[in-house]
């Protein structure tokens, strides 16, 4: 989610790197996988005047969420039959409440067999995640 949100809002450190790498993974043709977690925090934060000056209105992020969704090789991972199993073994590791959503973003992207790419390095403390910081 941090990515998207550099990537679209301009002003940031991040926004140009980020918007670089957001526009080469969407404009190729593997599989791009948007959690709807990932989504909603993206509306929630990018439309929310304590976080900017100039946020994005709920409906404009809610257009960008949609335009992304529309995509041909972008997909909504879902939880399916080992999620349960995989996130109870990563609730422990989380260790914190407001870890407990990335523990839920590390296990889609386990059950998936994807790479989560993210500037985040608490995911590094979930055991068999793959994840990577495409901005360094």
């Amino acid at each position: 989610m941090n990515l998207l949100v550099y990537a679209k809002m301009q002003g940031m450190e991040q926004h140009e790197p980020a918007r670089a790498w957001l526009e080469e993974k969407l404009s190729g043709v593997a599989g791009v996988g948007l959690p709807w977690s990932s989504l909603l925090a993206f509306a929630r934060l990018v439309s929310n005047r304590r976080i900017f000056t100039n946020p994005m209105s709920v409906q404009a992020a809610w257009d960008q969420v949609d335009e992304w969704r529309r995509l041909k090789n972008v997909f909504t991972p879902e939880p399916a039959e080992r999620y349960p199993e995989i996130l109870a073994a990563l609730i422990p590791e989380a260790g914190r409440a407001e870890l407990v959503p990335d523990a839920h973003l590390a296990a889609l992207s386990i059950e998936y067999g994807l790479t989560l790419q993210t500037t985040d390095r608490d995911f590094s403390r979930f055991s068999g995640l793959k994840w990577e910081n495409p901005l360094g």
